[in-house]
């Protein structure tokens, strides 16, 4: 096998441009480095020419094509609007709009628009911490989603907010949406006046800036610092996003980190879900309350994670218990689920004539209740606003000799 020989003009501009890339910001932070790295490497090329290095530019890479004529660099004109489905797919033919073609983008435009989200609130996090402002998370995901609409019309592919150049941004000083205006403004200029002049800016110089940009995109001295204090599934989802996007692709891996995060969100809220019996002599709410009347306490959401558990334990008490106080003050949100299994509850609880007394249940809880045709059953289910009112109502509820029976 013939090996690759050496370029050594385009891996002395590469070198000379990645150390303009990580000197420059320390001596003239102002002015953005990246600029200033592509003209002293495009100066580097001319330089290597007379002695014999020759430098591969963007001229000589790239070219478009204009009534049968070949241009090199870059197209001096925006693109056509033009519709996404119109314009030739990989096989060369114009897309067709099917169920097939639907299906097929579903997964990846997904992962794509998770990531873009993720990445451009990133962004808005860190130019907070540099400049000391607030961000709007609503503002920057309806700003991108309205870019990314736009862009396929013109032949663009979906775009996010990018760390570096708002780090450089914030840096030269910037403090307003009017910097980014200012940027896509420098772009346009740049592309339609500027454009032959970028034929001559060398390969490697632009590798450097990639490789500079991917690396402050890599944030490696945050990921070192989260692998170090990090909770043990949040290092494992990192390491497993990381291992498929260097494995595989960054579809699959950011499909994979949604599942597994999901997941330990559900773990750690169904952790944070639990019920608890209250002591009736040590509550002053429900002291000198009779023993066939029990009482407990649930703290957290119920959601499909949590409720069977947590309603469960309702039902382990004393056979003579004939009222049952539930305090659900605490409890944020009920999901479907939650609603299944409290009518289970009630149903087991008619068997056994057993009246159940909800407190502190909040207005959004009593709607849901009412929806699901749970909210209030005669001599059953019952709805009050605190302890104090479920004592009362539980002594009415009781017959007269369990009323009279022994305090606990």
């Amino acid at each position: 096998m013939r090996c690759p020989a050496p370029k050594w003009g385009d891996a002395i501009v590469g070198l000379i441009s990645l150390g303009v890339l990580i000197v420059w910001p320390r001596l003239v932070p102002k002015v953005p480095g990246h600029l200033i790295a592509l003209v002293v490497g495009a100066l580097a090329a001319m330089a290597l020419e007379p002695v014999g290095l020759s430098v591969a530019t963007l001229g000589e890479r790239f070219s478009y094509v204009v009534d049968d004529v070949v241009h090199p660099g870059i197209p001096p004109f925006l693109p056509d609007l033009a519709w996404p489905w119109l314009l030739p797919g990989p096989d060369g033919q114009p897309l067709v709009l099917s169920f097939e073609l639907f299906h097929q983008l579903l997964a990846p435009a997904f992962a794509i628009a998770m990531l873009g989200a993720i990445e451009s609130l990133l962004c808005a996090v860190v130019a907070d911490g540099m400049g000391g402002g607030n961000h709007d998370p609503n503002a920057e995901l309806l700003g991108q989603g309205l870019g990314n609409l736009a862009a396929p019309l013109f032949g663009g592919i979906t775009a996010t907010a990018a760390i570096a150049r708002t780090a450089t941004n914030v840096r030269a000083g910037a403090f307003s949406p009017l910097a980014a205006i200012i940027h896509a403004g420098v772009v346009l200029v740049a592309i339609l006046w500027l454009a032959p002049l970028f034929s001559y800016l060398p390969m490697a110089a632009l590798a450097a800036l990639l490789l500079m940009v991917a690396w402050n995109m890599s944030e490696a001295p945050h990921v070192v610092k989260t692998l170090r204090i990090a909770p043990r599934s949040d290092v494992l989802v990192l390491l497993t996003c990381l291992s498929l996007t260097v494995l595989f692709d960054m579809v699959l891996a950011v499909g994979v980190g949604l599942l597994l995060a999901a997941g330990l969100f559900i773990k750690r809220m169904s952790e944070l879900t639990d019920t608890t019996p209250l002591n009736l002599s040590q509550s002053p709410m429900l002291k000198d309350l009779p023993e066939h009347v029990a009482a407990y306490a649930i703290r957290g959401p119920l959601f499909f994670g949590a409720a069977e558990k947590a309603l469960s334990v309702l039902r382990k008490f004393n056979p003579e218990v004939k009222v049952v106080i539930v305090d659900i003050s605490d409890v944020p949100m009920m999901d479907m689920t939650a609603l299944a299994a409290l009518e289970n509850v009630l149903l087991d609880y008619r068997k056994q004539g057993v009246a159940l007394i909800l407190s502190g249940s909040n207005a959004r809880l009593r709607l849901k209740l009412r929806r699901a045709g749970i909210h209030a059953l005669e001599g059953q289910l019952y709805h009050v606003r605190d302890l104090a009112q479920a004592r009362a109502k539980a002594l009415r509820l009781l017959p007269a000799p369990a009323a009279a029976g022994p305090a606990v």
